[in-house]
Order: structure tokens, then sequence, then C-alpha cells
């Protein structure tokens, strides 16, 4: 299981990133907060202090008769240590 799947990047998390050292990410539903900090600390390299975590349940959706839904997913906000940073373009 791939536990960090996307960074999310919004008006939002880019406040939050600027600000308080918050960095967003599209998590694994399954994946549990030791296993979000466990990962991100060693992909990034970085010292997490906190993790936050939010369910947001798939949206119904119609094709013609049939309907269904869109995928459940997870989001998880990272508070980093004071003077670590993850940087997602670099160079632009």
């Amino acid at each position: 299981m791939q536990v960090i799947q996307k960074p999310l990047i919004t008006e939002k998390s880019t406040i939050e990133r600027e600000l308080g050292n918050i960095v967003t990410f599209a998590v694994a539903p399954a994946a549990t907060k030791p296993e979000i900090k466990q990962a991100v600390e060693k992909i990034f390299d970085v010292k997490v202090l906190e993790v936050r975590t939010c369910r947001f349940l798939g949206k119904k959706r119609r094709m013609g008769q049939k309907s269904g839904r869109r995928p459940t997913w997870k989001k998880a906000r990272v508070r980093l240590r004071e003077g670590d940073t993850i940087e997602f373009f670099e160079g632009v």
C-alpha cells in the first residue's frame, strides 16, 4: 500500500504552508497517523510534529440510468518542525 498518494495544492494549503509550516497530502484511506508520519519523514527527510486527518465520502454520480460513487479519500495535514520545508515547485 502506498501511503502518500499526492500533494494537495490549493489556496488554503498554500497559505498554511507559508504561515504555519503545514503541508497537505492525499493519503490512502486505510493509512494511520503513525504510518503517515513515518512515510513523510522517510520520503522527504524532515521531522513531523503533528498529523491531522480528515476522511471524505465519495460523491454520488450518475451516468444515464446507472448510479455510482466517486472513491472515498483521505486528507492529511502534516505540521513540520521549524526550519524544515517541502518544496513541490522547485525552480518555478
